[in-house]
């Protein structure tokens, strides 16, 4: 009986390690490289407060009154959901420009300016990190997309009393992140903001001075922008 246990226990152990063996080396021929010289490394959990400086491009749009061309602050937040998903909020103040253009006028002076014109942007959005929980080689690209709201500020009066108002904005993103440490981040942001411009009637009424109309008579009065947004910021892992 002694015997015939101590077979079945070289013959479980056996197992055991046959079993055990190749899961080691396939593990370690998947990633190529041993635990300590992978350029893989997990990301801190916890929220993340950034600051950033950027610049808001974009168009003006057809009648050429919408805001574009300023530097932008922002600050946001990050927030894991578990995995590579995390969900960000964030607001920004950018100082860009507008035209202001007079419908009575002829073609050639109609428009003035750019004038300044401050907008505040607020949105909340998901990012899908692509290395997952992991950096490689210190970095961790991104995708994501947000929905959010434009205010836009004081103007001098427009001629034809048109006004920016509040715009609901659409956000698709995509960026990347490097840590030079666990806690501290340095982050790429690049964006397209998309809000859609409202414009008054008497953009389509003739001027008493030359007949041209700001936008032709089968023009719509509502047109979505896109405004390309870059931005650089640092952040700090809480």
């Amino acid at each position: 009986m002694g015997g015939r246990w101590s077979r079945c226990w070289m013959v479980l152990g056996g197992a055991v390690l046959l079993s055990v063996g190749p899961t080691v080396r396939l593990s370690v021929a998947q990633t190529g490289h041993e635990p300590g010289q992978s350029p893989y490394r997990d990301i801190r959990g916890g929220g993340v407060v950034v600051f950033g400086v950027g610049y808001l491009g974009g168009s003006r749009g057809r009648a050429g009154v919408g805001m574009a061309d300023g530097i932008s602050w922002n600050v946001r937040y990050d927030a894991s959901l578990g995995g590579p998903v995390s969900t960000s909020l964030g607001l920004a103040y950018a100082q860009t420009t507008r035209y202001l253009v007079d419908p009575t006028k002829d073609a050639a002076t109609r428009t003035q300016g750019p004038v300044d014109t401050d907008v505040i942007l607020a949105d909340i959005g998901l990012r899908l990190v692509l290395t997952g929980r992991k950096t490689w080689h210190g970095f961790a690209p991104y995708l994501g997309g947000g929905l959010g709201l434009a205010l836009g500020g004081g103007t001098p009066p427009d001629p034809a009393g048109y006004k920016f108002r509040t715009k609901i904005t659409l956000n698709p993103q995509a960026g990347v992140r490097w840590y030079p440490t666990p806690r501290l981040s340095v982050r790429a942001d690049f964006q397209t903001v998309y809000w859609k411009l409202a414009y008054p009637l008497a953009y389509k009424d003739p001027s008493p001075v030359d007949g041209t109309r700001v936008l032709p008579l089968d023009a719509s009065l509502t047109e979505w922008t896109a405004h390309p947004w870059i931005s650089v910021g640092v952040g700090w892992t809480f």
